[in-house]
């Protein structure tokens, strides 16, 4: 069943992002900050203009050595006294301006952390079935982190460096037009390099960035499942693809950066042909006496100014790549399609009495594969019913389908006859009490492990749903009794204990109806029997659901459904089902035969 879900989920593919629209997705994060970046602009803009003043001083100051015994000391001191207010206000406004940035930032980050989570919460299980859980988590985590670097460079360069060039340019162009004319020949060559670059760095940071994910992916499936991995001699195997994943990461990564490294020594040649031109024509027309040579070293400071900006931006340009590459995945995340909403008239299910019926159901994972087909069955208020038959009949599927996991392809299920369509998810869910073959626990107390389902229960209450669940004397026993702090995968308890929580998790909340999926699949055969008692009384007066594969445990049901193939073969009671001699009494026999 579960490989039948990993396949349909390889079909359903969300928006492709490329650099562009990931960009525009990036700006309409931003924009929520404008107030921000436009006093961010604002102060790049007076950081650049005092930056550009200091060499207009700077010149002047040279003119006034006119030789020995000739220098004008009270107006350098004057100039002196100016290029230090100005570099200190400059060092002011550059520390606002980065605390700026990194306000938008981090909140732009956390903004788009927040819909992630919020849309993972949202996107229906059959994407979650499709997706590995490392790949999800370097999305969300990794990716963003990356994605955060780049954007704050790009804020902190990006802006000065823009302004650093079109200020330089007018200050060059108005100075001297000739010599800033040299500057204008050259500078396409640097747009030349920086997208030569660009065009080729994208798609390798992408696939730098699903490789990883990739990899995160195999380690955390492995350091889940290790027990098993050891178990069966795997180690070797494990390695092996571990290699393959990291040797792909290492020439892809490695690509990456040859191209991003090439930008510095790129744009510096540029840089030094810049400055080349401007001192020998700018020597020239000094020569003539076309420029001093106070404005012809502040031309030569505005060059070195002026090219600066370009090695900065090629850098700042190669990590956006990579930014907006992890920034595409992050996005093709938030734009996967929800769960579809509830209905605005949508019923809330208040006390539910428990008449469950499924008409006419026809659902399968994957399309060209059929599953249930044709699924009919009536509960009445209190029975239990139990769902028996070979693994991959269809058990599991038809509890995903009572919760509303998954919607049906085409029929339709009631519960106190309303669609469940047309009951709210929420109410829905509250009124089913779940125990599954696979226990969750959450990282905290024992005691708030069971309050999952009803956090204002009291202490009192706690404890009794532990006794009915028979988990009382076992947690008695851990040094802080209810109070005993487990991490998520249960720490030292065994796979009995934690079922047993999750059972007293339901004791606690008795919900008019009841799932039990394999609930005891987990537990020895004495405590078995304890808590089998308990469930029958649980059970009394509430519709029950209980997929077994041990049919001893079922025998007090009042129906049984035996399904093969998604159908139901045969139904009726214990009795019932052995005398006709079928598929059940054939099932029955062979668990105890002899």
């Amino acid at each position: 069943m579960a490989a039948d879900k990993l396949t349909a989920g390889k079909n359903i593919e969300g928006k492709q992002y490329n650099q562009m629209s990931a960009l525009k997705q990036v700006l309409s994060y931003i924009r929520r900050y404008w107030p921000l970046v436009g006093f961010s602009l604002l102060l790049a803009a007076v950081t650049v203009i005092l930056t550009l003043y200091v060499p207009i001083l700077t010149g002047d100051a040279v003119d006034l050595l006119l030789g020995e015994g000739k220098v004008d000391f009270p107006a350098v001191f004057d100039i002196m006294w100016k290029i230090g207010i100005a570099m200190a206000a400059t060092a002011v406004a550059q520390w606002v301006m980065n605390s700026c940035n990194n306000h938008i930032t981090y909140h732009v980050v956390k903004d788009i952390r927040e819909d992630a989570f919020h849309r993972l919460e949202e996107l229906p299980l059959k994407y979650l079935d499709a997706h590995s859980y490392g790949d999800i988590v370097s999305r969300v985590i990794a990716d963003v982190d990356t994605f955060a670097d780049g954007l704050l460079m790009g804020f902190t360069q990006l802006f000065t460096g823009v302004l650093t060039i079109g200020g330089t340019l007018i200050f060059m162009l108005v100075t001297n037009v000739p010599i800033a004319l040299v500057v204008v020949c050259i500078t396409p060559v640097s747009f030349l390099v920086a997208r030569f670059i660009a065009t080729r760095t994208y798609s390798m940071f992408k696939l730098q960035s699903e490789t990883r994910g990739e990899q995160t992916s195999l380690i955390e499936e492995m350091i889940g499942n290790q027990k098993i991995v050891k178990t069966f001699s795997r180690e070797e195997a494990v390695r092996g693809q571990f290699a393959e994943i990291n040797d792909r990461l290492e020439k892809c990564s490695l690509k990456a950066i040859f191209f991003s490294s090439i930008t510095n020594p790129s744009t510096r040649f540029v840089n030094s042909l810049v400055y080349a031109g401007v001192g020998i024509f700018g020597a020239f027309v000094a020569i003539r006496g076309g420029i001093s040579v106070g404005r012809l070293s502040c031309f030569l400071s505005y060059a070195n100014q002026y090219t600066k900006p370009f090695n900065e931006i090629s850098g700042v340009i190669t990590e956006l790549q990579n930014a907006l590459a992890c920034a595409a995945r992050i996005f093709e995340l938030i734009d996967e399609e929800p769960q579809i909403p509830d209905s605005e008239d949508a019923r809330v299910l208040t006390d539910a009495k428990g008449n469950v019926k499924l008409e006419n159901v026809y659902f399968s994972y994957v399309p060209e594969k059929k599953l249930i087909q044709d699924f009919n069955l009536e509960v009445k208020p209190g029975q239990r019913v139990a769902i028996v038959g070979p693994t991959g009949c269809g058990k599991t599927t038809v509890i995903n389908l009572l919760m509303r996991f998954y919607d049906v392809d085409s029929g339709g299920i009631q519960v106190d006859g309303t669609d469940i369509r047309d009951i709210t998810r929420g109410s829905l869910r509250t009124s089913y009490g779940m125990v599954l073959q696979e226990t969750w626990l959450r990282a905290g107390t024992i005691m708030d492990n069971i309050r999952m389902g009803r956090p204002e229960a009291t202490a009192e209450e706690v404890e009794q749903a532990a006794k009915a669940a028979h988990a009382h004397s076992f947690i008695k026993r851990l040094p802080q009794g209810y109070d005993t702090v487990i991490t998520e995968d249960g720490g030292s308890l065994s796979q009995g204990q934690k079922q047993l929580l999750c059972i007293a998790r339901v004791m606690l909340c008795l919900p008019p109806m009841l799932i039990l999926d394999e609930a005891t699949s987990s537990i020895d055969t004495r405590t078995e029997l304890k808590i089998q008692n308990a469930f029958a009384k649980m059970m009394e007066g509430r519709t029950s659901f209980i997929v077994a594969h041990r049919l001893s445990t079922i025998q007090e049901a009042d129906i049984i459904l035996v399904m093969k193939d998604g159908n139901i073969i045969e139904q009726g009671n214990h009795e019932t089902l052995l005398a006709q001699g079928g598929f059940y009494a054939t099932l029955y026999n062979s668990q105890f035969a002899g």
